[in-house]
């Protein structure tokens, strides 16, 4: 992986010198990580002129729970447990000789900007801008593989609770066992927190657990991810509990089914992000629930749950090839409850098959 993140650091670096600054400094931990291939908390990089230096707060521990860092990549620990990382790497920037330095002014804080001035006060400071987030959006075939087995840790997460009894059990419970089973199948931990919501809580967008038990002919949805060796994938779906469906619950479903469907296939590169957000949307608009839809149809994933792009209906831009992303509208019927549907794919040409599927869970409408 050494090259991996040599090519990447080099590609920003390209960036910089177009933008007049010879040096950066990264604080976003996701960029961090993708640049160096580690992110102990508190830590910056440090793209130099002579040596790009991962500034750490504390030694590193052997444990590796951020990733491991580049070989290529100095390591400096700060000798006193107050310092700060990214004041730090501006003092080292100075001493390579360095006249400017650019950096995430969407991530640093005003105090914090302000004491790297104080620090370097020759040192001009430019923004970074989005510029690695902008790198990260298209993802190479080794991440792509580490999403791809932390879709198979939510798919069998998933399967193991649908075969365990559920009516009676709390959706704060059933979303622990959740994350257990995570963790058992050799996931880092949840990449958010688990959403289970039954009855009149169903459907609901980022729903928080309650003490709310499951009962005969809930609609039950659930939305769990998977953080595998610092990638996030996630997966939603809806059942039905104990019981036939009802019919305005079939008709529910199928019409949620049928939106994410069209969300699904109009992935493809060169596909408009609202173009995406449209095929789903206008399904539900058209029947009636336009009124009540999400923000948004989809968004990015990576080692963000929520990163670029977003798949909403003023979004500007365009998809590329290897852009994970997920498709995940729903419907929500207050005191009633509703459906979401929610998955993890890659998008690919038509060449290459077609948006490839990292959750296979069935999407067909289950009693369980």
């Amino acid at each position: 992986m050494s090259e991996v993140y040599a090519a990447r650091r080099e590609r920003l670096r390209e960036r910089c010198s177009a933008g007049g600054s010879a040096t950066a400094l990264i604080s976003r931990p996701a960029n961090v990580r993708y640049l160096s291939g580690a992110a102990p908390e508190g830590a910056v990089l440090l793209l130099g002129i002579d040596q790009d230096v991962l500034v750490c707060t504390a030694p590193l521990d052997d444990q590796h729970a951020d990733g491991r860092p580049d070989d290529a990549v100095r390591v400096h620990a700060l000798s006193g447990p107050a310092g700060d990382a990214a004041v730090a790497a501006a003092g080292l920037a100075a001493a390579q000789g360095a006249e400017s330095l650019a950096v995430e002014e969407h991530h640093l804080t005003v105090a914090r900007h302000r004491a790297l001035c104080s620090v370097a006060p020759r040192l001009r400071l430019g923004d970074l801008g989005g510029a690695v987030e902008q790198l990260r959006v298209v993802k190479d075939e080794e991440e792509i593989a580490l999403l791809r087995i932390g879709a198979e840790i939510v798919d069998q997460a998933l399967s193991e609770l649908l075969e365990s009894i559920l009516v009676g059990r709390t959706e704060r419970h059933l979303a622990l066992e959740l994350e257990r089973r995570l963790v058992d199948h050799g996931a880092d931990g949840p990449a958010f927190t688990t959403s289970v919501a039954a009855g009149p809580n169903s459907g609901r967008r980022g729903h928080r657990p309650t003490d709310r038990r499951v009962e005969e002919g809930d609609f039950l949805s659930v939305c769990l991810g998977a953080t595998y060796r610092g990638y996030r994938c996630e997966i939603g779906r809806t059942f039905v509990i104990g019981t036939s469906p009802a019919d305005w619950q079939i008709e529910l479903y199928d019409l949620v089914f049928a939106a994410q469907r069209a969300g699904r296939q109009a992935l493809a590169p060169g596909a408009a992000y609202r173009d995406v957000d449209r095929a789903a949307r206008q399904v539900l608009d058209y029947a009636g629930y336009g009124s009540g839809l999400s923000a948004l149809t989809g968004h990015g994933v990576g080692l963000e749950i929520d990163e670029d792009p977003q798949l909403a209906p003023a979004a500007m831009g365009k998809l590329d090839a290897c852009v994970p992303v997920t498709v995940e509208p729903g419907v929500h019927l207050p005191g009633r409850g509703g459906v979401r549907i929610d998955d993890t794919l890659v998008v690919r040409s038509e060449a290459d098959g077609g948006p490839e599927l990292l959750t296979i869970t069935t999407k067909e409408l289950l009693a369980l």
